[in-house]
Parts: C-alpha cells; structure tokens; sequence
C-alpha cells in the first residue's frame, strides 16, 4: 500500500531537523569535554611547576642537611665553660642549669651551645627577651612625654591644686592600694622621658589623681569625679591645640582607684580614645579596652627584702587572705579549703603577720574580689611566693612581655575545687623553675622615686611605647 501524499511531503523536513539535532548535540559535548580541560589545566599546571622546583632544590636541601646534622655532631662534643659575663647578658631562668638563685648566688657549669639556647626559648619568663630588649633600649633614648602644667601649679592658687600636685608621701600607708598611680606620677617627674616640647612629644599626661579626687571634699563621689575629668578635657582642649590633633588618642591618664573605672564615663571622645593606665584592668569592664589601654601593676609599698625564703624553708603549701563577704568565689575557697592543715586560708588578717604568709609558702593565692585585681599578685612576686590566679578576665600587667605562665599558675574559677589536685600536681623541678623565674621579674613590679631601668615604671612607659605612631592632623 502506497504512502498518502502529505507524509511524503514532510518527511524530508522532519529528516532534516534530526540530522541538525544530532550535530548541535555532538558540538555541546565536545564542548563540556573540553571546559572540563580548561577548568583542570591551572591545577596541573601548579602542581607540575611545584613538582619541578622541589626536584631542582633537592640536592640543596640534602647538602643543607648533612651539614647541619655535621655541625649538631660537633656541638655535642664541645663543651665550655659559662663565663661570669653570661650572667648579665641572659635572664636569671635562663640559667637554670648554672645553679643560679635568687639571692645572686652563681656557680659556672658546663652546657653545650645548642643547650643552652634551648633553656634560653623554653624557661625564660619573657615571650622574646632579644626582642623586647633591643626595642626597650630604643625607648630610653627616644620616648618624649608632655605633662600639662597642672602638675606644678601653686598648692595656693587653687582648692584642686592637689589633685594635680605629685603625692608629698606615697609610702603612707593611707595610699595602701592605690601606691602604684602616685608612684607613676613622681618616677614620671624624675624620669628622662619628660620634654618642655611639647611639638616632640610621643604622649601627653593629664595629671590628675583619681585617688586624690577620692579623698578631696569637694568631690569624692563618683558622679563629682566624671565631671571634673570632663571639664578637665574641655579646658585643656580649648587652651592648648594637642588634643585636638590627635582627638586625645596620644593623651594618657593614671587611675588604681575602682571608682577610676567610670572617671571617663561623661566624656565621650576621652572614654573612646584616650589611654588609661589602671590596675583595674578586666576584659569584662566596659570602659576598658586591651588594645587601648595598660594594665598597671596593683602594688602595696613594701619594705625591700634582700633575701628570699628559699624553697626548702616554705613549708606551707597556700596561703591566702583577705576579705570574703564582696566575693562568691573567696566564700567557695573558705568553705572547702579552710580546714586543710597544707592550707593558711584565712577570713580577714591572718594569725601572725601578713608578710609571713608570703614568705612561709610556696603558693600564694590571688582570689578575685570586687575587682580582678588585688595588690596580692606584686606581694607573692616580692615575697618569692607562686602566685596562683583565680581571678577571670584579668589582663596580666606586662603580659605582652612576660610568660605568666613561666612565673605563676592561672587557675579557673570554675575549677576552685581541684585546687589542690593542681597544685600537687606540679613537679619539684617545675616548682624550682617557676621560682626561679619570679626572681627574674621581681624588679619589674617594684616602683622607685628615682626610676630604675626595668622597674615597674619603665615597664609600663614600654607599654606606651608599643602605642606610639598615633597619625596626628596637620594644623
């Protein structure tokens, strides 16, 4: 039977669009095949280069090998004898294996080079001393600080002239916690670091005393002490032209007071800019900024001694004491411990004399109270005593500097009790090298009238060193 005459009519288009069909699908997937190439080439391509430059560097790395395991060999044969001279030229933790202690007895020994290096990295109480020292040498010889001339006004000229005015006796025990913001002030005064130019200066210091305002008659409240600082800002901002420079981002001012915490609260360019030097320093203070800020040593001045306990004479194992009713955490402490004979724990003043605690143990707790900080972490450093740290959000003073935990023990609140487990746990040899450490960075938390290199003042104007560099606007 025939075809009918309209499918013979079309058949030839429809044979048409097939054959067309089947070319574009056979120029799509030659296409995807060869994306797929483009998309890998880059891949193979690196990794051919890669492969071809670790083949050219081979017979430079074999050589580079056998010649350091060469010179390790002949290190290990080699020994010397430590000189003198060493002693001043590398931390006392760093010469552990020298017998040195803290009394400044010494006693040579003999250490391979390689060795020797490897105390130096692994038991120093500083995070980089070559570092740190090399740029702190730069700060002596460079660092300028302007002080507003508030600091020399005439105690007569106006009832606030002591706010101003550097502390007639910071030693007097009425100054107790807050020593370390006067100490500053008076070393600042007698330091190199002071310039009449102001136009050369890398900081300006605001003068005033929190502590002083604390106890001033006219103001003493919190509320009266924000706004004396904030009208403080304006006048030195409208009669002299720095702080506008910088918008008071050089600007400085000292508070280990508590209620310094909110001194900047009513100024709100000083609050965001301005830098504090306070023993409050708590990441969970709001008005505090560890970028920004210093945290200040808390110290309680304190007769020097010359010789400490050695470990051998610290027969009790913890000491604490201080107050309990401001701190949950203290409380928790006194109720687990307090009746443990290898623990002093004490509510108030302790039995005998406070400084006896210190320098009977070997552990001296630092418990967090109303603030993170307490002058009991400088008293276990003076004393030659561990400090242990129970105290979250605490910024370490210097803790860009020093290894805290090369000197001390950092304990969780939440852990207060397996606080013995802790402490027991440690070895006798890392007791000896904790000790030793804190011998090492006791001068930096000791204040003098007369600045002393590496004292606690120098330590914290290389706090303000690192912060230089501020980009002022051109006037």
């Amino acid at each position: 039977m025939s075809q009918p005459p309209y499918v013979i009519i079309h058949s030839e288009p429809m044979l048409l669009c097939t054959i067309l069909g089947r070319r574009r699908l056979q120029r799509v997937l030659y296409q995807t095949s060869w994306n797929a190439y483009f998309v890998l080439f880059p891949s193979f391509a690196v990794l051919l280069i890669t492969s071809l430059a670790i083949l050219s560097l081979w017979p430079q790395i074999l050589l580079l090998k056998s010649s350091t395991s060469a010179e390790e060999g002949t290190n290990s044969t080699k020994v010397f004898k430590v000189r003198e001279n060493l002693k001043e030229s590398l931390p006392c933790s760093s010469l552990l294996g020298l017998n040195c202690d803290c009394n400044g007895t010494h006693q040579s020994s003999v250490l391979s080079p390689s060795l020797l290096q490897t105390k130096t990295k692994s038991c120093s109480p500083y995070h980089n001393w070559e570092l740190f020292n090399a740029d702190y040498q730069e700060m002596l010889k460079k660092l300028k600080i302007f002080v507003y001339p508030d600091v020399s006004m005439n105690n007569k000229s106006s009832p606030f002239a002591r706010i101003f005015l550097p502390h007639p006796d910071p030693t007097d025990p009425k100054v107790g916690n807050y020593f370390s913001e006067h100490a500053f002030k008076l070393a600042f005064l007698r330091s190199p670091f002071v310039t009449q130019h102001p136009e050369k200066a890398h900081f300006f210091f605001m003068p005033f005393s929190i502590n002083a305002m604390r106890n001033h008659p006219l103001l003493r409240s919190e509320s009266s002490i924000s706004n004396f600082v904030a009208k403080y800002v304006l006048r030195i901002s409208s009669e002299f032209m720095f702080w506008n420079a910088s918008g008071g981002a050089d600007h400085f001012y000292v508070c280990c007071h508590s209620v310094g915490r909110e001194a900047a609260s009513k100024h709100i360019i000083l609050r965001n800019n301005a830098i504090q030097l306070t023993c409050s320093s708590s990441y969970f203070q709001r008005l505090y900024s560890a970028h920004k800020d210093v945290a200040l040593p808390q110290v309680w001045p304190r007769r020097s001694d010359k010789v400490l306990n050695p470990p051998n004479a610290r027969n009790k194992l913890v000491f604490f004491a201080g107050r309990v009713q401001n701190s949950g955490i203290r409380q928790q402490l006194l109720t687990l411990w307090r009746n443990d004979t290898s623990f002093d724990i004490f509510s108030g003043h302790p039995s005998y004399p406070y400084e006896e605690g210190f320098r009977r143990s070997k552990y001296c707790l630092h418990v967090k109270g109303y603030e993170v900080n307490t002058a009991r972490v400088s008293d276990a450093i003076h004393y030659g005593c561990i400090p242990v740290l129970i105290s979250n959000y605490y910024d370490l003073p210097f803790a860009n500097i020093l290894d805290w935990s090369k000197f001390s023990i950092v304990v969780n609140q939440a852990d207060v009790a397996l606080l013995k487990h802790i402490l027991t746990s440690v070895s006798e040899q890392t007791y000896l090298n904790l000790y030793q450490n804190l011998c090492m960075v006791r001068k930096h938390f000791k204040w003098h009238a007369d600045p002393v290199s590496y004292d606690a003042f120098h330590m914290t104007a290389y706090q303000l060193w690192l912060r230089r560099g501020l980009h002022r606007l051109v006037t």
